[in-house]
């Protein structure tokens, strides 16, 4: 992919927790890369996405939400936010059209202001939302002049999303691809697995345990019949929450294992032993090492 004639370029996907910056980019590949949950702050680090088309690839960036941190954890999502969407070709700002009020939403637009790349806004969710609602929205976050265009989209269902790829495909600068062609993601298989994991533990207790918890792939081993045998660890920072996670007679965590396990199966199309074990872990979210297993800087 050297030919002169292709285009290849970066687009930082930002905006603020639980706008729907995940589930668009997996929309857009047509496949899994993020982890997509009901709950906000799910992505806590950047995650790179390839989208190859028409001699043209687009390499986006899916970056934690961005809102006011008050923990060190927190700080080192925002702070990976924001890394993420720098020295990119475009950024996208992708709104939750029905919470379009939200501070942190202002927060980013004022952030927006004097960058170098093309801006666009996105107003996702607009199945929620009244159309003449929406033209209001629309007009009063563009009243900060910074935005090339504006689309409306469901990240959801793919309504609107075309739209967007398109202008995004137009814009991409001449040049060599920087993926090979079947390249999805530059995340790592190790990190992947457990970030499913991660997803499931978080769908299966829903408000029973708090978002200090982290996984670990401490084991990934191919065997001859091309079966994987993954082992996994989930850290959690108090006994109590290990009996949480563990349920009664160990069948929570049989059900979170085997929801990640036929998910990892169905995406990487083969068979998975996975493992999962429950340890304590006080204060992990003080510890440099827990940040460089998940991608982030550690941050004082």
């Amino acid at each position: 992919m050297m030919s002169q004639s292709t285009k290849c370029g970066y687009v930082a996907l930002i905006g603020a927790p639980n706008a729907g910056k995940s589930t668009l980019m997996n929309q857009i590949l047509g496949t899994k890369v993020s982890i997509v949950t009901h709950k906000v702050q799910t992505t806590r680090s950047r995650i790179v996405g390839v989208w190859n088309q028409n001699k043209t690839q687009i390499v986006f960036i899916d970056t934690p939400g961005i809102f006011v941190p008050t923990r060190r954890l927190e700080r080192a999502m925002v702070s990976a936010a924001w890394v993420g969407a720098a020295d990119t070709d475009a950024l996208v700002h992708i709104v939750d059209a029905s919470n379009s009020s939200d501070q942190n939403v202002q927060l980013i637009n004022e952030s927006l202001v004097n960058r170098a790349q093309k801006i666009f806004l996105v107003l996702n969710k607009i199945d929620r939302v009244e159309r003449s609602k929406l033209l209001e929205i629309s007009k009063r976050l563009s009243a900060s002049g910074v935005f090339e265009n504006v689309f409306m989209i469901s990240a959801l269902s793919g309504d609107g999303v075309q739209d967007l790829v398109a202008t995004l495909e137009e814009i991409m600068p001449s040049g060599p691809w920087l993926y090979p062609e079947d390249h999805l993601s530059d995340m790592q298989e190790r990190l992947f697995a457990a970030e499913i994991t991660r997803e499931k533990v978080f769908l299966q207790l829903h408000q029973e345990l708090p978002y200090s918890i982290t996984v670990e792939t401490e084991e990934w081993r191919v065997q001859e019949n091309g079966r994987i045998t993954i082992k996994q660890v989930v850290y959690v920072t108090r006994k109590g929450q290990r009996g949480i996670l563990l349920g009664k007679g160990g069948q929570q965590i049989k059900r979170i294992g085997m929801a990640a396990r036929k998910e990892l199966e169905s995406l990487l199309e083969c068979q998975i032993n996975l493992f999962l074990f429950v340890k304590v872990r006080e204060n992990w979210h003080d510890d440099p090492e827990r940040y460089r297993e998940m991608g982030l800087d550690f941050i004082n």
